[in-house]
């Protein structure tokens, strides 16, 4: 079980456990630099956070970090606040279990760094747009016994504040704590906390199938350590890389090993361990698990006895009025999950079934029946310059043609922004009213451990229902694939 909450840092003093950031030895640093590849990115980070906006054609965006997805009750009844009296009176989901305002004014900043700051919400204001950190959103509140990643979470994000060189971190680097059930470890994430079976915790860095065993006690400080270890692998390769997965090839290679080296330096012992039978399932990773779609909407049985309620919000949007209502019928912080929707702990099982239709009534998704269920879209237009049509309109209208299949994102161009990971619909404009529609993403292959690569596709004109009964199609077509 990992440790409790560590104390609150002094940012003016040094930070703990300094060995955690102890430099590469040279017999690691130096093949590192055998090459150098052109930058793979030539400029700086501009992903968007609470105080570095981001100007769209609906106004200014601010995009808050929430390690864990957890807002107190009042952080909650905050964020409210700033989006009605600063934005456009909604919050955004997005697929990291993060917030969005948009619609902000021009001169707004400084009222919502105030706002935030005085309701916690930013610890470290060199570290807000780093504390990327998901977490399986069903943790000790389902019947699954499984490792409480809530306290990771909380120590990793300590951890990340107190690190000088962590705030170098792109805003786009993913920590991914899953407590064993395979959520969260199929969202694409730099570095991974798996927890097995046996009680012990795998670090997986990237893809990899692999991972390196520590004790659920050192995970934390695994975790910032091999995000650590990426900055000094990126610098090395020269390629700017963001992510992982945007290292140069020979450079991804070695950082595994780079990283097992660093974390042998700080004092975490470590086991090399291969891909094995299933995540959670005994001692082993398992391989990357395929499309989890998250907690489906309903009513949660918690060992507490109390019951905890899944709702999704429709596109990813909802106003500030069923926003309010969440806050209001939650007995605990709330959790924002990375498929858009939101956990509300802690409700008496008598009043849950009666709160759950409260909350449909507001327009929240409250049943897997429902069509909007699966169903994503990017801003488009108007909010986004490069968008080429109203997707959400788009969207919206197709949505009573049928339900239910592969989840399904449209997209106002070829950027995609906000797809979901595994296997999904992609419904992305072209233009002149038109859309291109295919399955993409990999699924396993169920004769062999090889990966299968979808290729079902089909294309159709934005006419309504002949667009809508396409995408209904495309989500329950069974695929053709190419083993790899």
């Amino acid at each position: 079980m990992p440790p409790t909450s560590p104390t609150p840092v002094n940012r003016d003093e040094a930070p703990p456990r300094a060995a955690v950031r102890a430099p590469l030895r040279e017999s690691v640093r130096a093949p590192l630099r055998e090459s150098v590849r052109a930058p793979l990115r030539e400029r700086g980070d501009a992903c968007p956070g609470a105080l570095r906006l981001h100007t769209a054609d609906d106004g200014r965006l601010a995009r808050l970090r929430l390690p864990a997805g957890l807002l107190t009750v009042r952080q909650a009844e905050t964020l409210a606040d700033a989006a009605e009296r600063l934005g456009d009176g909604h919050l955004d989901l997005t697929s990291r279990g993060n917030v969005q305002l948009r619609g902000l004014g021009g001169s707004c900043g400084a009222e919502l760094a105030g706002l935030l700051h005085e309701a916690g919400l930013l610890p470290s204001e060199s570290h807000e747009r780093v504390r990327n950190i998901v977490a399986s959103p069903l943790a000790g509140l389902d019947e699954l016994r499984s490792s409480d990643v809530q306290l990771w979470a909380r120590e990793l994000d300590g951890l990340l504040c107190a690190s000088a060189r962590a705030a170098a971190l792109s805003g786009r680097f993913l920590f991914a704590l899953d407590d064993g059930r395979g959520d969260v470890a199929g969202l694409g994430a730099d570095v991974t906390l798996l927890a097995c079976g046996d009680g012990s915790t795998v670090v997986r860095i990237g893809a990899n199938g692999s991972g390196l065993r520590v004790t659920p006690e050192d995970a934390p400080r695994a975790a910032l350590l091999a995000g650590e270890t990426f900055l000094t692998v990126a610098e090395a390769s020269g390629s700017g890389a963001w992510r992982v997965r945007e290292l140069p090839a020979e450079y991804g290679r070695g950082l595994e090993a780079a990283v097992r080296a660093g974390l042998t330096d700080a004092g975490i012992g470590t086991e090399y361990v291969a891909e094995a039978a299933g995540p959670g399932a005994g001692s082993g990773p398992g391989p990357i698990p395929g499309p989890i779609p998250g907690p489906v909407p309903g009513l949660v049985p918690s060992p507490d006895g109390t019951t905890a309620l899944s709702v999704h919000a429709r596109l990813g949007r909802l106003t500030v009025a069923p926003w309010r209502l969440l806050a209001a019928v939650a007995n605990g912080p709330l959790r924002v999950t990375p498929w858009r929707g939101v956990i509300v702990p802690g409700v008496a099982p008598a009043a849950a079934g009666a709160t759950l239709d409260r909350l449909r009534t507001a327009g929240l998704i409250t049943g897997p029946g429902s069509p909007w269920h699966g169903v994503g879209a990017c801003t488009g237009r108007p909010g986004c310059a490069k968008a080429l049509t109203d997707v959400r309109s788009d969207a919206a209208a197709a949505v009573s043609h049928g339900s239910g299949g592969l989840p399904v994102h449209w997209s106002g161009c070829a950027r995609r922004c906000g797809h979901p990971q595994g296997r999904w619909v992609d419904v992305v404009a072209t233009g002149e009213g038109r859309y291109d529609i295919s399955v993409q993403g990999d699924a396993p292959d169920t004769t062999s451990n090889a990966t299968a690569t979808a290729t079902a596709t089909a294309t159709a004109t934005a006419t309504g229902p002949e667009l809508a009964d396409a995408v209904a199609a495309a989500r329950t077509t069974p695929l053709t694939s190419s083993t790899r």
